[in-house]
């Protein structure tokens, strides 16, 4: 659409610089398309960069979306791209591998394209890094899980397993147990210490069983898990087995800050990673550099992400609009300079 024009009063075809764009939003997921669907309808022109790595591929479906509750996430995608394309945004899949910024933010990407945009929206999430026990990273997003709001509903009443990882594994087992009655804590590398006696109390409240021991691996049967096995004294290693159905774990989350990091982004460090320092638009510490989704937190959900997509987006329409303005009066008054 954009790279052959029809000028509608003149019939004149104009060529417009591919690689020059009014916003580059790097990462096509819900918040980077989200932006991008706003931006296209305000006129701008607007590139996509997707590398095609959402953090909820694992799963099948996505819940808790208002009108798209169990929607399948690739399907979300897909009619998401079909939108933006409506209003002539750009899509390509690439990685963005380096930014700088001078007049402009040039994005170079790993296919060997720099592309150049007035503004910058990051939303490339971040990455779930998973604890190394067997038959987790397979299982994960289907009777392996981390979120209850997204899959509770999908296993309520079965019996839980909690993969003690940290500190908040215990939140998160006492969070699980609103979705089943038959839960168990299995303190893995958390050190029974580590345990307060609010803790305490609070996991016996809920009847939250606490099993010390570290978890050797998962027990799946007929492609689905059935129990947990600890680490055991016998020659071979194995445990005891603990039957139960699903697994939460606390994944440890990976921003994917890079680009923020090399344009001089504020990071602020917090339990779950550091992420950049934004305003209530998404705004970073770094003129023109707004950030959206997962790349600002780690509880961010589809929906949370898409929001957040749409504010950076209207910030953006009203920002280059004062700059493209203040621009022409400026103009003006060096030309009045001169008469």
């Amino acid at each position: 659409m954009f790279k052959n024009n029809a000028d509608q009063h003149t019939g004149r075809r104009t060529e417009r610089h591919t690689d020059r764009y009014d916003v580059a939003v790097v990462g096509g997921g819900a918040a980077g398309l989200s932006a991008a669907l706003v931006l296209g309808r305000a006129r701008l022109r607007t590139l996509v960069v997707d590398a095609g790595e959402p953090r909820n591929a694992p799963s099948s479906h996505m819940q808790g979306y208002l009108s798209r509750d169990s929607m399948a996430p690739a399907e979300f995608l897909a009619l998401g791209r079909e939108e933006i394309a409506r209003y002539g945004v750009e899509l390509v899949r690439d990685r963005a591998v380096d930014v700088t910024r001078g007049e402009d933010f040039a994005v170079e990407l790993g296919g060997g394209r720099t592309v150049h945009a007035r503004r910058l929206v990051v939303a490339t999430g971040l990455k779930d890094e998973l604890p190394a026990v067997p038959g987790v990273a397979e299982r994960f997003g289907r009777d392996v899980l981390h979120c209850p709001f997204c899959h509770g509903w999908e296993v309520r009443d079965e019996p839980f397993g909690v993969l003690g990882t940290g500190p908040m594994s215990v939140h998160q087992a006492l969070i699980v147990s609103r979705w089943s009655k038959d839960v168990t804590l299995f303190l893995h590398t958390l050190a029974e210490e580590e345990l307060s006696d609010l803790d305490l109390r609070r996991l016996a409240a809920a009847g939250v069983k606490v099993v010390p021991g570290e978890v050797a691996g998962l027990v799946v049967e007929d492609d689905r898990i059935t129990g947990v096995r600890l680490t055991g004294g016998t020659p071979s290693g194995d445990g005891p087995v603990h039957e139960l159905s699903v697994v939460f774990v606390g994944p440890r989350a990976v921003p994917q800050t890079g680009l923020l990091e090399k344009l001089g982004a504020e990071l602020e460090e917090t339990p779950l990673g550091a992420y950049p320092v934004v305003d209530r638009t998404g705004l970073t510490t770094v003129p023109g550099v707004w950030a959206a989704g997962n790349a600002t937190g780690f509880a961010e959900q589809v929906v949370h992400a898409a929001s957040g997509g749409y504010r950076a987006a209207t910030a953006i329409v009203g920002d280059l609009l004062m700059a493209d303005l203040d621009a022409a009066l400026g103009a003006e008054a060096q030309l009045g300079a001169k008469v």
